[in-house]
């Protein structure tokens, strides 16, 4: 320990993160999901999804807005087709059960679909598909969650951040993934701002009156901004219907606040599997030569790279946490 940050193992750190799940009232299969999907995203250097939104969902687990004891309920309404409700759960459980599945169907089939609805806000959605990627296959992820981000020529909050995530494997080195939300940045940026009274840059919310600010504390009862104006809420959009409308899902504009209340916000999660090597067998040669080609000769920064090496030395190291929130997780987990 050092000052106000704490150095811990990446199993230290899971086994925190399990007993601090089950302390809140989680089961052991929402605990084992969940610590290491945290885990892995604080190793990878996501800290914004990983311990500290690790709270938010002890928090939900306590309030009652996570079904602890969520028994994720599977149908099957095709041969590459899954889908899962939730049960009020995390998406995290239900896609850990499926995964083995959604990958011997994409490779049976060539392509694949997960659906999830009635689900918690799902996390790092980059997760999703660098696992798919691990397997030889391209992934590409949707998810939605409550309303925070305005629409193209509104002012009032219609949809979530709605991220997308595109991952696929290569021969050599970490797979590209690339995860990145509709939003101009991510809500916990902004809710972190709000927290240390910190400004925010010019074009990531407006106010409650639909006028720009940079105040976090008024932006969080706003509405955040879509990046690149009109194309990036288009994309929300898009995302909207990709993960609510083909999962029956709730839509934004209907799904319960993650932080407060007692009711699921009833995410949508939906991740499509293909397999490449069933078009072109040297597929993952190909992108490792073009990806190789675009860093090294033309510096193009290869997304996914970076979060790889830091999950190496966070696997040799540990991981760097700060005290505060050790000491917030750990409350939970003297529960257990």
């Amino acid at each position: 320990m050092t000052g106000d940050i704490v150095t811990t193992s990446l199993s230290d750190a899971h086994a925190l993160a399990v007993a601090a799940v089950k302390g809140a009232g989680g089961s052991a299969a929402m605990a084992a999901s969940l610590a290491r999907a945290t885990v892995d995203a604080e190793a990878r250097g996501s800290a914004a999804v990983g311990f500290s939104h690790l709270a938010d969902y002890l928090e939900a687990l306590c309030a009652g807005r996570i079904h602890g004891g969520a028994e994720p309920k599977r149908t099957d309404p095709a041969p590459a087709l899954i889908r899962i409700d939730a049960d009020g759960g995390i998406a995290q459980t239900g896609f850990d059960r499926a995964l083995d599945d959604l990958v011997s169907k994409a490779k049976t089939y060539g392509i694949a679909l997960f659906a999830q609805f009635n689900s918690y806000t799902s996390g790092e959605l980059g997760d999703y598909v660098l696992r798919l990627a691990e397997h030889g296959l391209v992934g590409i992820a949707a998810t939605n969650g409550p309303a925070l981000l305005t629409g193209s020529g509104g002012s009032k909050p219609v949809y979530c951040t709605n991220p997308l995530a595109f991952g696929a494997p290569r021969s050599n080195g970490a797979p590209l993934v690339i995860d990145q939300s509709s939003s101009a940045t991510a809500f916990v940026n902004v809710r972190g701002a709000a927290e240390r009274g910190e400004p925010i840059p010019q074009g990531w919310a407006v106010d409650t009156a639909g006028q720009p600010t940079t105040d976090a504390a008024v932006a969080i009862r706003g509405a955040m901004l879509a990046f690149g104006g009109s194309r990036g809420a288009n994309i929300a959009l898009m995302v909207e219907v990709l993960s609510a409308g083909l999962s029956g899902a709730n839509w934004s504009l209907d799904a319960p606040d993650f932080a407060g209340g007692n009711a699921s916000p009833g995410s949508g999660l939906t991740v499509i599997a293909i397999s490449p090597s069933l078009l072109d067998a040297n597929f993952e040669d190909r992108l490792d030569a073009q990806l190789t080609r675009l860093s090294s000769g033309y510096g193009i920064h290869i997304p996914g790279a970076s979060k790889y090496e830091n999950w190496v030395q966070a696997r040799r190291y540990g991981i760097r946490l700060p005290s505060a929130l050790v000491r917030r997780i750990s409350a939970f987990a003297k529960h257990e």
